[in-house]
């Protein structure tokens, strides 16, 4: 094909290249859109505790684990845009780390405005930018330290993070301020297991069926056994143990820490397993067709979730007397149509424009931390997630 002909190749091709090539992990987008979407469900849905025998409740498997499994994403990323199964050195790993740094500069001013507008949800942003600084010292780490560094810190944090809860400072002006400033509803000395969980499964071969078959079989097991825990040996109620010896949703306990996070590395195996180029076939397959949705939203997710709360601010109806704003909104059930348009939004987006508008906003300031050196840039470069 001559230069002439190719760049006259239509935008439309060129953009399913990009969401369906192979610079993209398909399963790390789609779990990634499920990510942002039960996010959506925690935030705009009335959800009742679990029970099996009843399927009205089956929806608060989306309570918690929504958020870790899109902080465990985060840590995957961060691994495969610093060299993936083979870290970047040198000055590649300077300007990997001085970009990674400007980018969560952006996502905490993001999360702070954000929070100014006052939206009754715990926006995750600001801490999201807090552990990817965290990951920083980590970047040259091998797989099986991470992974030992995870279980660690999943084990011994809880504890540490049970005592700071309980200070008395929180419950001030000042200190609710900066809970917020600081993310601290997903707290990080907590959370940053989760990021450290995901770098190193972003450091394996994430294309392997060994490595997908893992994340299934130890992420399941994972969840099972502290699901188990938490029903067979509960802890007597309002004491320290009872803080850290749970599997509550958003409470950082040590069985939640393993459950959900568990249940997060199985749901993002299944998703690599589901979008094998084997199963899923060509571009035009009916796996990579089901999935493309789902998969934009994944590709975009800082865009979906901002987009969410920016809509929410924009709609927010004055509650009655009595009522919070929570109720009020919640009460015009929006979760359908805001589902049905953040998908149809970012599928047409991801199609004919191409990358999320944040996203590409993000990566052209990230770039101001360094200018690419020849041949420098590649291991950084080689996957785009």
């Amino acid at each position: 094909m001559s230069e002439r002909s190719e760049s006259k190749r239509p935008w439309l091709a060129d953009n399913w290249r990009r969401l369906n090539g192979p610079r993209r992990v398909a399963g790390l987008d789609l779990a990634r859109g499920l990510a942002v979407i039960g996010m959506f469900a925690a935030h705009l849905l009335w959800i009742d505790p679990f029970d099996p025998t009843d399927a009205s409740t089956w929806t608060d498997v989306a309570n918690g684990r929504s958020s870790i499994l899109f902080a465990t994403i985060a840590g995957v990323s961060i691994a495969l845009i610093t060299g993936g199964r083979t870290p970047v050195s040198g000055a590649a790993r300077e300007r990997a780390s001085a970009r990674l740094a400007l980018r969560a500069l952006c996502i905490w001013v993001i999360g702070v405005l954000l929070i100014l507008t006052q939206v009754p949800v715990y926006v995750i942003l600001p801490a999201y930018a807090i552990l990817f600084l965290l990951a920083l010292p980590l970047l040259r780490a091998r797989p099986a330290f991470l992974f030992a560094l995870a279980a660690v810190l999943g084990l011994v944090m809880p504890w540490v993070q049970a005592l700071i809860g309980q200070l008395p400072f929180w419950d001030t002006q000042i200190g609710a301020e900066i809970g917020l400033l600081l993310g601290l509803n997903y707290p990080f000395p907590v959370w940053i297991a989760f990021i450290v969980a995901g770098l190193g499964v972003g450091r394996l071969d994430l294309r392997s069926l060994g490595t997908q078959a893992a994340l299934v079989l130890v992420g399941a097991g994972l969840a099972v056994l502290a699901y188990t825990l938490a029903v067979a040996f509960p802890a007597a109620p309002d004491t320290y143990f009872a803080l850290v010896w749970t599997a509550d949703a958003h409470s950082d306990g040590l069985l939640e820490v393993f459950g959900s996070g568990g249940f997060a590395l199985a749901v993002l195996g299944l998703c690599l397993l589901l979008t094998r180029p084997w199963w899923a076939g060509a571009w035009l397959g009916p796996i990579g067709w089901l999935t493309l949705p789902l998969r934009a939203v994944g590709s975009m997710p800082l865009t979906a979730y901002v987009g969410q709360i920016v809509a929410w601010w924009v709609l927010q109806p004055t509650p009655d007397p009595g009522e919070s704003t929570l109720e009020a909104f919640r009460e015009t059930d929006p979760f359908v149509p805001f589902v049905v348009w953040t998908i149809v939004a970012c599928t047409l987006w991801a199609l004919v424009v191409g990358r999320g508008p944040l996203e590409w906003a993000l990566d052209r300031v990230s770039r101001l931390a360094g200018r690419r050196r020849r041949g420098a840039g590649q291991a950084v470069d080689r996957v785009e997630q």
